[in-house]
């Protein structure tokens, strides 16, 4: 993607089903655990780059042992930092008595992350600054081992404000406004009523408090403390947490919005955020590797017993379209297939905007997610042309020569790598200014592939969300090498509304569709009809939040879907270009057919998934009327 977005949190939770031994016999070392996570975050690395952090707890310790153990880091190198503060211990006891490294009981006892149960975290800021204490898992502690919560999470709600007003009416007083805070203090608030029920219960049989503690950890229903934990929970959430004595879960949304995915066999339980990074660091095939049902939890008890127990019911399925086209690494089996299907789709109308003159165009992309549905493209267009080759030879009845022959069969597409990306310099700077000061230089070009005044240019990008980096930079280091004209594709639609489920895209005016729309609109002397939205935006704000509508569809309603294309193409065009520019967006069917599985796609048509999003939506453009750079939720 050449604008810049944030990305979404991952998570990674393993849980060794087996003895440490049975690990350091087997496969050589007592970190096996340790490693394995280790591994998992590195391939989700692309969810991460605000910081990370890695809880531990182990089974059965005696008391006054430590049995939660956590590192946080918000540096750059944050896994690095991270795995090398949790090894050193480990490297140090193994150098220094080397006798201990099988000694797993002695190496449990005495180092720190020598546990069963492991949660890393990796995190890419929708809300807050980059602090470590803004670093998951977050940790809610307590003497007793039942009441002690370990909680990291994908996850944007967006009616923290209910949450935190309901915690306050319990009688609680929260530290913050977070939706994070939020979660772990609602889901204590019921872990807590639920030891409560158990002491009394057990109490009341006759057994001592050391014997209830027991009882309490073998008991406790995590099934009703996540229902009434989530009852009034509005947003997508792949939802992960521990409690001390060893029980731990995984909840997703009822929409299914964030992905999880999960593998278990006698030796381990799996929960990561993506799944291809599992059949890496764990050999298995896809087949074996189970996608979470929505509204469910994966619950995996001290004991070892494991499976998904339904917690709220499940909603239409609107699981993320924006994972598949950027978000997930594409070397997920399903997600390469429709990245390049999203190309595929895109083929028909890069070749009516080049007049078929497939012989004067050059086809590139803009680094480096857009690479897979570049293949879909040229596989499209290469589909064209070999139709085009048979239709030539059939015409010509058998007598074309070899040298006629040769010339039809020997027609190529131009691929060349024409935008090439400056890796010393980073398009994440988290400044607006200074980004925009230095984004004009984070791309180069290469010469002399371009016929000047002759060739067409296309370059597909995944995604154009404001399209600042395509007009400061791309087109114009493109526009140098002297292209007729320049076509710059898209394979996601227009990206109209906000996000407010995970993903940092919460403001209208970083909308360059919407920035057309609303430019159409004054062009057609509407702007009465602007303000009559605000009114009626100001009007629902009060509202709960099932009973409000979206009002920003009916500004894209008043035009057609090209018709806005075109005013992007106006509005991205730098000063002084020389070459003719269009700019393609992939449409809404085409994005259904490429991801049919995957239908959350209200960042392109407004149909949000959960009521909150139309409250996000709303709150956006009012703050896009009012001034206000502030996100909506």
């Amino acid at each position: 993607m050449s604008d810049q977005i944030k990305h979404e949190c991952g998570i990674a939770v393993i849980r060794l089903l087996k003895p440490l031994q049975y690990y350091y016999d087997k496969y050589g070392t007592a970190l096996y655990g340790i490693n394995k996570l280790c591994l998992l975050m590195e391939k989700q690395h692309n969810r991460g780059q605000d910081g990370a952090g890695v809880a531990s707890i182990k089974l059965d310790t005696n008391p006054g042992t430590a049995y939660i153990n956590r590192h946080r880091s918000s540096s750059s190198r944050a896994i690095q930092e991270i795995f090398s503060k949790i090894n050193a211990p480990f490297n140090s006891v193994f150098k220094n008595k080397p006798e201990r490294a099988g000694d797993t009981e002695w190496l449990k006892k005495n180092i720190d992350f020598a546990g069963e149960l492991l949660l890393g975290h990796l995190r890419y800021a929708t809300y807050g600054g980059n602090s470590i204490e803004n670093c998951h898992p977050f940790l809610r502690q307590n003497n007793w081992k039942t009441r002690n919560l370990v909680v990291a999470g994908n996850f944007n709600l967006t009616n923290v404000d209910e949450l935190f007003n309901q915690l306050v009416d319990l009688g609680q007083h929260p530290r913050e406004k977070t939706d994070t805070v939020t979660v772990m203090e609602k889901i204590g608030h019921f872990l807590d009523e639920e030891n409560e029920r158990l002491f009394k219960q057990f109490k009341k049989q006759g057994n001592n408090k050391a014997a209830i503690s027991e009882l309490i950890a073998q008991n406790i229903d995590i099934v009703r403390i996540l229902k009434d934990s989530s009852k009034k929970w509005d947003g997508g959430y792949a939802m992960a947490g521990m409690f001390g004595h060893g029980d731990a879960f995984v909840l997703r949304d009822p929409n299914g919005i964030r992905p999880v995915f999960y593998y278990i066999d006698d030796e381990v339980a799996v929960v990561t955020s993506e799944r291809p990074v599992i059949q890496t660091a764990f050999n298995v095939s896809i087949e074996k590797i189970k996608e979470l049902t929505p509204g469910h939890a994966l619950i995996i008890r001290k004991n070892g017993e494991t499976g998904e127990h339904r917690i709220i019911k499940e909603g239409v399925k609107k699981a993320c379209s924006f994972e598949r086209i950027y978000f997930s690494r594409g070397s997920d089996a399903s997600i390469y297939e429709e990245r390049k299907s999203l190309g595929y789709n895109l083929a028909d109308r890069v070749l009516a905007s080049v007049n078929h003159n497939i012989e004067n165009t050059v086809f590139s992309y803009i680094p480096n997610t857009a690479e897979v549905a570049f293949i879909g493209l040229v596989d499209g267009v290469n589909n064209y042309l070999n139709d085009l080759k048979i239709k030539k030879i059939k015409a010509a009845n058998g007598k074309l020569s070899d040298e006629q022959l040769k010339k039809i069969l020997s027609q190529r597409l131009r691929i060349e790598k024409i935008p090439i990306k400056d890796a010393k310099l980073r398009t994440f700077i988290t400044n607006d200014s200074a980004r925009d000061d230095m984004v004009a230089h984070v791309y180069d070009t290469t010469y002399g592939v371009v016929k000047r005044g002759v060739d067409s240019l296309v370059v597909l990008d995944d995604s154009i969300v404001r399209g600042t980096t395509l007009k400061q930079s791309i087109i114009r280091i493109l526009d140098r090498l002297g292209p007729k004209k320049i076509v710059v594709v898209s394979s996601a639609p227009q990206i109209r509304y906000p996000d407010c489920y995970g993903i940092n895209m919460s403001k209208m005016g970083e909308f360059v569709a919407f920035e057309a729309a609303i430019k159409l609109l004054k062009e057609n002397y509407k702007e009465n009809f602007i303000e009559e939205l605000y009114e009626r935006a100001k009007a629902q704000e009060d509202l709960p939040k099932e009973k409000i509508k979206n009002i920003v569809k009916e500004i894209y309603a008043l035009f057609k879907y090209d018709q806005i294309s075109a005013k992007i193409s106006d509005l991205l065009r730098p000063e002084g270009l020389n070459a003719e520019l269009e700019i393609i967006f992939q449409s809404i069917k085409g994005l259904h057919q490429s991801c049919p599985n995957h239908k959350g796609d209200w960042y392109f048509t407004g149909d949000y998934p959960t009521p909150g999003g139309n409250k996000v939506v709303n709150r956006a453009f009012i703050n896009f009327m009012e001034g206000k750079n502030v996100r909506a939720y």
